[in-house]
């Protein structure tokens, strides 16, 4: 009987074929949503990434979300041209992006956590919050980096800044994706490839 239950959890730890094809899907819809955004003078760029990350935990649950994540994040990092404006390499994971890029697997893993209870209201307001949390750690992160990196606007200001240009945008869809991939994850489990 201890045998049966230690295989039965060792089956639920390992990763299947369709899980890792799906994290790969998922690393290639963030370099094609990176590319969505508009310059601005500030150096940090509008864009709707973070829909995207949001969307990916919420699919794929809090452990793919994250590997989906970081094997984005390493790939820009050697160079590919995958993060916004078609840039790559290391430079962006110091640069005045860097502390947002680099939270975005805290997000994904919030945005991934599945809250079982009987009450849907509570599951649905469970995963708006856990999104919202981890987008509220990636603006905190890259403000904290974007702060070391200039003199001209210290963290305060910075904060003050992202709540004016772009938290109340990364609210909206962060709360979208979730609302999206709740359903696109019910598919995929009614489909088998996801557990």
């Amino acid at each position: 009987m201890n045998s049966v239950s230690s295989q039965s959890a060792a089956k639920s730890q390992t990763i299947t074929t369709r899980e890792l094809v799906l994290t790969g899907m998922f690393a290639g819809i963030l370099a094609v949503i990176s590319q969505i955004s508009i310059p601005l003078p500030t150096g940090v760029p509008i864009t709707i990434q973070l829909f995207g990350i949001a969307l990916t935990g919420t699919v794929l649950g809090w452990k793919l979300g994250c590997m989906a994540t970081l094997v984005y994040i390493l790939l820009g990092a050697i160079g590919l041209p995958i993060f916004a404006n078609f840039q790559g390499g290391i430079q962006c994971l110091a640069g005045m992006t860097g502390g947002y890029i680099l939270a975005w697997p805290l997000m994904a893993g919030l945005s991934g956590i599945h809250i079982k209870h009987s009450n849907p209201f509570v599951v649905r307001m469970s995963s708006f919050i856990l999104a919202l949390t981890g987008l509220m750690i990636v603006e905190f992160a890259g403000a904290f980096q974007w702060s070391l990196l200039t003199s001209e606007m210290s963290f305060k200001a910075i904060i003050a800044y992202s709540f004016a240009a772009f938290i109340p945008k990364d609210m909206v869809i962060t709360i979208l994706a979730v609302i999206l991939g709740k359903r696109i994850r019910q598919s995929l489990i009614k489909a088998g490839f996801l557990q």
